[in-house]
């Protein structure tokens, strides 16, 4: 399932606490980005619409449908195949050969990779 920045920063919400209600999602929001309420809500039905989000009575409860490692996962493969051609191995000689990790994440990585 695709989903939209917007759409990751309200599950992103659920996620991290669980059920909420729109409200609740909608004042976290305001507080952490500055969305107003509508923003919020035109968003939450979004995901509604898409089935990343189940509502629910009383007081429009919303409920994660998708779990945060299912959209990494889709995500990674998009990324990878859009930008990669579909070669994991290319984008990990980008990381390693930018410097973009260091000899702590690429010993890490090494180890996790021997546990496969």
């Amino acid at each position: 399932m695709k989903l939209f920045d917007s759409e990751i920063k309200v599950m992103d919400v659920l996620w991290r606490y669980g059920d909420f209600s729109a409200g609740k999602i909608a004042r976290i929001l305001k507080e952490e980005i500055g969305w107003n309420r509508n923003t919020t809500y035109t968003v939450i039905k979004k995901c509604i619409n898409k089935g990343a989000i189940k509502r629910y009575e009383p007081n429009f409860m919303c409920r994660a449908m998708i779990s945060r490692e299912e959209i990494q996962r889709y995500e990674a493969t998009e990324l990878v195949e859009r930008l990669f051609g579909g070669s994991v191995e290319k984008l990990f000689a980008t990381f390693i050969s930018n410097d973009y990790l260091s000899k702590e994440e690429i010993t890490i990585l090494r180890e996790y990779m021997k546990t496969l």
